[in-house]
């Protein structure tokens, strides 16, 4: 009797240790979507990466999408050094393409902002009843409408008019406007119809070639945070050096650690034997190896 007491002490919390993580969550989180790496906070399914971010940047399909109120954007590369996502429209107009659009928008509580580096140019807008166009009342004379738009992006607008697909719209100079409010503005967006403007480009980089719009970096860039302090969260860390990808779990979102074989942990992956080919899960060889083991177990204990 007191050698089956002993066998029950010191093998049940073991094999507890082992096989009850497996309950946690059968959510198994990927390394990649598509040719995207993906790391923390973002995730290729619930369960996988930061909650907050789970509802904005999904994997489907092996692409991966930012959803906003105004559309699906593909992202098109991360850049985790700088904490930097690009997103393309497929609406947004570019020296080869001039194509109608609704305009781009954020979600005010998305864990996401602008970078400097975006520059916006709305196309083909009205010059006499567009807001973005208004009476300057410091002008002692009044005579002249001056743009909500940066005067600087003058040669922006004379590049862009240039390219063949807008130039054979024959579109005055005058109905462009490179966009200046921080962040879109308090609404986080503009919409085009309100603006009234038909359409919009945008990018992020000049590529070194600032005369030469064809090749620009059309698209959108936008910078995101892990918290209010930006710290990398310590718990996530060490379960990356284990091998293991960051998710959570429970209605109250708490960490877990998502090993090589499927396995949930509170902590790391350090204990959980992995596989060289991937993260898979297997609930049903798992449950039943839990079922048989803890039969086992008992059995020996009744005996």
């Amino acid at each position: 009797m007191k050698l089956k007491q002993y066998f029950f002490i010191t093998f049940v919390p073991f094999i507890s240790l082992i096989f009850l993580p497996s309950l946690v969550s059968s959510q198994a989180c990927q390394r990649t979507c598509g040719n995207l790496p993906i790391k923390y906070p973002f995730g290729t399914g619930p369960g996988c990466g930061d909650p907050r971010f789970q509802q904005y940047v999904t994997c489907d399909q092996h692409k991966l999408t930012l959803t906003t109120h105004t559309g699906n954007y593909p992202i098109t590369n991360i850049d985790y050094s700088n904490q930097v996502i690009y997103i393309s429209d497929p609406s947004i107009s570019t020296c080869a393409c001039s194509q109608p659009s609704k305009g781009f928008g954020l979600d005010w509580d998305a864990p996401f902002s602008l970078t400097d580096d975006n520059v916006f140019t709305l196309l083909d807008c009205s010059t006499t009843s567009s807001p973005i166009f208004r009476s300057n009342s410091y002008n002692v004379d009044n005579s002249s409408a001056v743009p909500l738009c940066d005067k600087q992006g003058a040669p922006i607008c004379s590049y862009l008019y240039s390219c063949r697909a807008i130039s054979m719209l024959n579109l005055p100079i005058s109905t462009c406007c490179v966009y200046t409010p921080v962040d879109l503005g308090p609404s986080f967006e503009f919409n085009l119809q309100k603006l009234q403007c038909s359409s919009y480009s945008g990018f992020y980089s000049f590529s070194g070639q600032e005369s030469n719009p064809d090749n620009w970096k059309y698209g959108i860039s936008l910078k995101y945070k892990f918290n209010v302090y930006n710290d990398y969260p310590n718990s996530c860390a060490d379960c990356e050096k284990s091998n293991g990808v960051c998710g959570y779990t429970g209605s109250y979102n708490l960490f877990v650690c998502n090993c090589p074989n499927g396995l949930n942990t509170p902590t790391t992956c350090f204990f959980v034997s992995s596989f060289s080919n991937g993260y898979r899960l297997l609930p049903l060889q798992t449950g039943t190896l839990l079922n048989y083991s803890l039969a086992w177990i008992m059995a020996m204990v009744l005996l």
